[in-house]
Formats: structure tokens, C-alpha cells, sequence
């Protein structure tokens, strides 16, 4: 095992839009000479890449570009979406198109863009196997990390705090788990087993997308421009795609200051509000991409033809693989019987599970009180647990719905930088040698 010789303030587990969030906000602090902390982040991915498997042609964001990852807290930063624009000799240009909401692909790329200014800070292709607690006496002093990578070499990485940001988990229903099958496969590595496992672009396969959410319909209509010969069907429980709410009226529960509010209700209240507003993030979909596969329905019925299908109130009750492809027992409400209905790929899009934090941090639960999240992300301890652990990314249910989003990530990146240095001690900045000499010229 490769143990680094260093002991560092802090270990990130995950670089994606949130740790690289607080890279920028522990960077903005160095800046300002408010102090400086030694870290590193560790990213299973080869590369930074934020959510690459559906970086769709002609998806965009559902939030404005403003919400980047430190706007709203500094729009003068140099990693502004809109100095990345500049940066890149485009910011004419994007202002020319009149949106708030830039392609996927392109924010994509304005995170990659960012990230790479702290390469020298992230380990990537590791995966965070163990968080061992290291004791003095009865004392937590220090929070040994372990990781892996591809080749299965172990690391070891000793730590005085942790900030989790791991990212979510696909979840896959138990009904489709339990088939270890390659032609069923998650949005999560849409693209990827979509390349890997080709099909006939002018054959006529047959096509289930499960899922009544935004990614749902977008992997439903990338399927329909990618084989336009194949059927395709849309599986979904509900009785309607519905459409996402996001006026001005409501879209003030995704902004910073509403964590404060939510955060200060009473557990029975909190989880009221999360059901309200559940439909502004959940099982939603754009109302463009509703009209969109409606418009598609329409022309069929117009040609008499029905290649494509929305199977509204429907159960899966049974699944079936074999050679010639995956049979799926359906059942729609108002049906006399179930249905048989048999495809050559299924594209399952149900979502995630936020749970891996909790997982990594068996081997220290003992020592902590539950699972308990602070109002500045920390984890509730003992005073004997001396390394700070942060979670971002799993707090829903105490911070609101804007946890799992890019909405609050300027701010909170912030809060927990502040609260690290607060906690952990500030060093004093080396001064650089010229100044020095400057320094000491203007004292003489």
C-alpha cells in the first residue's frame, strides 16, 4: 500500500460539481489571504466529467447559467460561467442566442474547463474503499482514507477532516436488478453501453424507456432520432408526462436563503414542504419536451402509424431475458389482462439513491451521532471526534430540495470552506520573496 507521508487539513471524496466547488471557494480564501488549508480530492471517474452519459445533442440546462459554481457568492470570480465564455472568445456569441440556459454539453465543458485549474489537487481513477479512524487514547485524531484504483493498487491518505461529495447512486428497481442483463441499462451509462452494445441505425428494433422524468423523455426522443426506424415505448407509472413548475413564483425554494427557512422547520414540516414541491424536481418534465413528444404522437395518428408509444399507468409485473431479447409483463390501469411485450434494449431511467457516505463511514458510525447533518453540512460528534466531516449532496430531507442541485453550490461551498478554516486553524501565506524584499525596502 502507498501511504502519501503528508497529513493533509482535508481529503474530498468525489470531484464533481461540488467539491470543485469548494476548491474554488477554499482558492477564493488563499486569495484573500483568509488562510490556507492543504487538500486533495479523490474521483473514481478517469476524468472530470459531470454526467457524461447524457450529454444529449439538444439538451440544455434547466437552470440559468448564473447559477454556476461561484456567481451567486462572487460574480467577479475568474471561474465565472461568464469568464469561461470569455475565455473562450464566445461570450458575444451566447449573448446573441437570448437564453439563460446553455446546452448541456457546453456547461459541461465550462466545468471540465474549470476543473482542470486544479488538477494538481485531484487524484482521479480512485475509488475510496475505507475511512478508518485513527485514535490516541480514547481521541479521534485523524481520519485515515483508503483508495484503489483500476489496477486495484491501494493508497492511503492520512486526514485531519473529510468532505464528502460523492455524488448519487443509480437506482434500479428490484423488479430489474435482479436480471444482470447487458441490454438493460440505467440513463446513468446511456451513451457509453448505447456505443458499446450498437444497434441497426436502419433496422426496426424494439425500444423501452422506463421512466417519467426528464431523463426519461430525453433518452426517449434521442432514441427516436438515433433509430428512426425502431419502436419505441415510454413506460411510465403515472397517468400523464407531467410538466415541470418553474416560474418565478416557485423557483424561490432552489435559492440559498431558503435552506436557512427550511432548515429551522420542524421535521414534520420539512417533510411537508418536500412533498409540495416534490413536482419541481421529480418525475417532471420540461413542458418543450412535452409538446414535443406530443406533436410526435399526433403526426402518427395523422399517418395511421403507431411506432411510437407513451404506456401511461402502467405496473411491471414481471421481466423475462433470453437470447432474443427482454420480455416485460405489463400492466395498464383499466386493462382486462397484462400484456407481453418484448424489446431489444430496455434504458431504465429511475433516478438515484444518496446513500454512499453513509456506507464509506461504517468503520467510524460508533463514534458518530447517527447520521445527523448540521446546518453547515457537518456531521453531528462527539467532542472526542476531532476531524470535522462535511457531506454535501445528501441533506434533502434538512436543507430542502436544492441540495442534490447546482442551485446552492456557490454558497454552500463557502460555508463549508469558512467553517473548515474556522475549525481546523488558518496557516499563515508564505510570503513570496519579492515582496519580501519590497517589504523589508519600504521598512528601511
Amino acid at each position: 500500500m502507498n501511504t502519501e507521508p503528508q497529513t493533509y487539513d482535508m481529503v474530498g471524496v468525489g470531484f464533481g460539481p461540488s467539491n470543485l466547488a469548494l476548491a474554488i471557494a477554499l482558492d477564493a480564501m488563499r486569495q484573500a489571504s483568509a488562510g490556507t488549508l492543504t487538500h486533495c480530492f479523490i474521483e473514481r471517474q478517469p476524468q472530470f466529467t459531470w454526467h457524461g452519459d447524457m450529454l444529449l445533442p439538444g439538451t440544455d440546462m434547466q437552470i440559468s447559467f448564473l447559477k454556476d459554481l461561484v456567481s451567486l457568492r462572487d460574480p467577479t470570480s475568474p471561474y465565472s460561467f461568464i469568464n469561461y465564455l470569455r475565455r473562450h472568445n464566445r461570450l458575444e456569441a451566447f449573448i446573441n442566442q437570448k437564453t439563460f440556459f446553455p446546452s448541456r454539453i457546453e456547461f459541461n465543458d465550462y466545468l471540465r474547463w474549470s476543473a482542470g485549474h486544479f488538477e494538481q489537487n485531484c487524484h482521479y481513477g480512485e475509488s475510496v474503499t475505507r475511512v478508518v479512524p485513527e485514535y490516541q487514547g480514547a481521541d479521534v485524531v485523524a481520519l485515515q482514507v483508503h483508495s484503489a484504483d483500476a489496477a486495484g493498487r491501494e493508497r492511503q491518505r492520512r486526514t485531519r477532516s473529510l468532505v464528502f461529495a460523492p455524488g448519487g447512486r443509480p437506482f434500479i428497481p428490484a423488479s430489474f436488478a435482479k436480471h444482470r442483463d447487458p441490454r438493460i441499462i440505467h440513463s446513468s451509462r446511456y451513451l457509453s453501453e448505447i456505443a458499446r452494445q450498437p444497434l441497426d441505425a436502419a433496422g426496426a428494433p424494439a425500444l423501452a424507456v422506463v421512466g417519467g422524468g426528464q431523463s426519461a423523455a430525453e433518452i426517449f426522443l434521442d432514441l427516436v432520432a438515433r433509430y428512426p426506424n425502431a419502436k419505441v415505448d415510454l413506460i411510465l407509472r403515472g397517468s400523464t408526462l407531467k410538466p415541470s413548475e418553474d416560474g418565478p413564483s416557485i423557483n424561490h425554494i432552489f435559492d440559498p436563503d431558503y435552506t436557512d427557512y427550511f432548515f429551522g422547520q420542524p421535521e414534520q414540516v420539512r417533510r411537508s414542504l418536500l412533498a409540495e414541491f416534490r413536482h419541481t424536481n421529480y418525475a417532471v418534465v420540461d413542458s418543450d419536451l412535452i409538446e414535443r413528444i406530443s406533436a410526435m404522437l399526433y403526426a402518427q395518428r395523422v399517418l395511421g402509424q403507431e411506432r411510437l408509444r407513451v404506456l401511461s399507468s402502467s405496473t411491471i409485473e414481471q421481466l423475462q431475458c433470453d437470447q432474443d431479447g427482454i420480455s416485460i409483463y405489463l400492466q395498464q390501469a383499466g386493462a382486462p389482462q397484462i400484456r407481453q411485450l418484448a424489446y431489444q434494449r430496455v434504458i431504465v431511467a429511475t433516478g438515484y439513491q444518496r446513500d454512499t457516505s453513509q456506507a464509506l463511514l461504517a468503520e467510524l458510525e460508533h463514534e458518530l451521532e447517527g447520521f445527523t447533518i448540521g446546518r453547515n453540512y457537518q456531521l453531528a460528534a462527539p467532542r472526542h471526534v476531532q476531524p470535522p466531516i462535511f457531506v454535501q449532496g445528501s441533506s434533502e430531507t434538512t436543507h430542502g430540495l436544492a441540495d442534490t442541485l447546482l442551485s446552492v453550490l456557490a454558497i454552500r461551498s463557502h460555508e463549508i470552506a469558512r467553517a473548515l478554516v474556522e475549525q481546523l486553524g488558518p496557516k499563515p501565506l508564505a510570503m513570496p520573496q519579492l515582496a519580501k524584499r519590497q517589504l523589508l525596502e519600504e521598512i528601511q
